[in-house]
């Protein structure tokens, strides 16, 4: 009886702190959310063009980029304590901050030191998530974890969209800045797993800045995120010009969709692995952004969102979970830094990308090349799939 209770106290997902870890992944990401669709906005009332929208929004990926493997290593040696809060930390100042830039080059600077903060707090998160959830449900637990940022999503976008019609942007940085106060409290709470010195103690490479084991998925999330830097960037602005103005709706459609497909992907990838769910999922995104290249009316704009979100719900938390599977424990930090890195490089090049292809070329076509940027993903994946069966 006590070795049955103690084996079902191991296999639980909703601990205590598994919950804490959510909940502060949440508001971190409600106050991120709320800046996405409202940044561009803010960029052209300081009088940058498509082109500046791009690097200000790219320039932020690069910059948690950079810091993903400083962190990985940092959680291995530092502990996800001092990792995840001076992330928070750092999030939460120059958030504030935001609002009272007046020229696009503060801003610039200012959004590199907030990389700093999302690339530390965002690799500390998974990681602790990745500590605090069962091995063999890591699949349907990363799939919850997920779930706090999609909630985020489908209130963020809109709620920065409806309170920027109503409240300056000075307030609505403020605001983002108190979400993320937030998320630090909370995480003060949070029983972490212990550094093994042990363990960390192993022979240090000249340059390790990435995890092997988990360059497949990782790769493949890079040329799948491209999508998300137009769509996060540009969406918006494209949407007005179309005479369209569900926008706000487009958002909400797409993190319920994600919401939908994480209850069940993550289950699907525990029991058949990830051939089950990805290229299902990457026909999704492939149809969506198709169809917002096309963009008639409200309707398209909303299948799109639907399409997205089904699609981009089945593959990340599938890529994340393989990403530390192979891992060993002591480098699940570095794993979870190589999978966020080539996410965040996805959005970068995309955001930059799609700011030069909007300026030259018109809105429409940036959905063409991020269909294009999935396709290659595809033929990648097929590739891994077919090298792993002659490995056997």
């Amino acid at each position: 009886m006590d070795q049955s209770t103690n084996s079902l106290q191991k296999e639980r997902i909703w601990t205590k702190d598994f919950t804490l870890i959510c909940f502060a992944n949440f508001f971190v990401f409600l106050g991120f959310q709320m800046t996405l669709p409202t940044l561009p906005l803010f960029v052209e009332e300081l009088g940058g063009n498509d082109q500046l929208i791009g690097l200000v929004i790219g320039i932020f990926t690069f910059s948690s980029l950079i810091m993903r493997p400083f962190a990985g290593h940092a959680l291995e040696s530092k502990g996800r304590r001092f990792v995840f809060l001076i992330g928070l930390a750092v999030f939460v100042l120059s958030v504030g901050v935001i609002g009272f830039i007046t020229s696009i080059a503060f801003l610039l600077i200012l959004r590199l030191v907030q990389g700093l903060g999302w690339g530390f707090s965002t690799t500390a998160s998974g990681t602790i998530a990745t500590d605090l959830i069962p091995q063999k449900r890591r699949g349907e637990g990363m799939g919850y974890f997920g779930l706090s940022g999609n909630l985020a999503l489908a209130f963020g976008p809109t709620l920065g969209l409806a309170l920027i019609g109503n409240i300056s942007f000075t307030s609505l940085f403020l605001i983002c800045s108190l979400l993320g106060l937030a998320a630090f409290i909370l995480s003060s709470f949070i029983k972490y797993k212990q550094v093994d010195h042990t363990a960390s103690v192993v022979e240090k490479k000249k340059f390790d800045v990435y995890e092997k084991s988990a360059l497949p998925p990782s790769i493949l999330i890079f040329f799948v995120t491209v999508t998300f830097g137009g769509i996060a960037t540009f969406l918006p602005i494209y949407s007005l010009q179309k005479g369209i103005d569900g926008i706000q709706w487009y958002f909400f459609l797409y993190a319920l969709a994600l919401l939908i497909s994480r209850t069940f992907a993550g289950r699907i990838y525990d029991k058949r692995g990830h051939q089950a769910v990805f290229i299902p999922g990457v026909l999704l995104i492939i149809a969506a952004m198709l169809l917002l290249a096309w963009l008639p009316s409200n309707a398209i704009l909303f299948t799109a969102a639907i399409l997205y979100g089904l699609g981009f719900g089945t593959i990340q938390p599938a890529l994340q979970a393989w990403s530390v599977k192979e891992a060993p424990v002591n480098r699940r930090g570095m794993a979870n830094a190589t999978f966020f890195s080539f996410f965040d490089l996805g959005i970068g090049i995309g955001s930059i990308m799609f700011g030069q292809i909007a300026f030259y070329l018109g809105y429409s076509s940036i959905f063409i090349v991020a269909a294009i940027s999935v396709v290659v993903s595809l033929f990648i994946y097929i590739g891994m799939l077919l090298q792993m069966r002659k490995n056997r």
